[in-house]
């Protein structure tokens, strides 16, 4: 029996107001407890689609949207839907990491206090679970009081990536979350990612197409606002069967 897809892309277009079509007609089924990779070269579409999957792009004026996203078989593309709920169960971590003007500790607790989680017990296990699922407890544990600021770079990132996961949400989104982390420090977010999804169905538009071969379950490739093919990620980097993502894959272009 084939299991549901956590989130379903049915004919999704989006066209920004200066007559860009960023995405054009893509359906796409993205499984539970998987790494997705949206992976192709800039200008594709793959951080458009991101954005879709948690509707940060209602922020951006006058786009126009066709076609449906459904989480678990709703429909969060209608114009209703209670957003802030939505962004609670898809959390997003971006190429740049953003740490809170705060200690650690307060990064990981600001968000589940604002949704009304005062239990001191709670916060802890909260602390302490999100801190180990993103690789990084070891390093911080003794330090959490101490200004999320003084952390290093690759530190600040996958502290970014526990405070979504402080949350518990049930997507992960990552928009090329390791782009400017060193070699050690981008290891340790992609093993993160391999214990994580079991837990937790994940989008990611990686930084290179090697990140990508070494990352995927399911891989779609993307050129120029089109969804060229998906497929099982070690199939598709193997044997593509379109030539354009072959082309991609094997460095002729992009």
């Amino acid at each position: 029996m084939n299991t549901p897809p956590k989130l379903r892309v049915e004919h999704l277009s989006v066209q920004y107001s200066d007559g860009t079509e960023s995405l054009r007609d893509v359906s796409l089924d993205i499984p539970p407890n998987q790494i997705t990779v949206l992976f192709g070269p800039a200008g594709g579409g793959k951080s458009t689609l991101l954005r879709m999957l948690n509707r940060l792009n209602d922020l951006v004026p006058d786009v126009r949207v066709s076609g449906k996203i459904y989480l678990d078989g709703e429909d969060i593309t209608r114009p209703k839907l209670n957003v802030v709920a939505l962004r609670r169960r898809v959390g997003i971590v971006f190429a740049q990491p953003v740490a809170l003007p705060m200690t650690i500790r307060q990064n990981l607790t600001y968000g589940l206090e604002l949704a009304g989680q005062r239990h001191a017990g709670r916060l802890a296990e909260a602390i302490e679970r999100s801190l180990r699922q993103a690789a990084l407890w070891d390093e911080v544990h003794d330090r959490l009081d101490e200004p999320a600021a003084a952390l290093s770079g690759g530190q600040q990132q996958r502290l970014c990536l526990a405070r979504v996961l402080a949350l518990e949400p049930e997507v992960v989104l990552l928009d090329e979350p390791t782009s400017g982390l060193d070699p050690v420090s981008t290891a340790k977010v992609e093993a993160s990612l391999q214990e994580i999804k079991q837990n937790y169905t994940i989008v990611i538009v990686p930084h290179s197409v090697q990140q990508a071969g070494r990352i995927a379950d399911l891989a779609a490739f993307f050129l120029q606002g089109e969804l060229v093919e998906a497929g099982p990620g070690r199939d598709l980097f193997v044997a593509p069967r379109d030539q354009r993502t072959e082309d991609y894959v094997t460095g002729r272009f992009g």
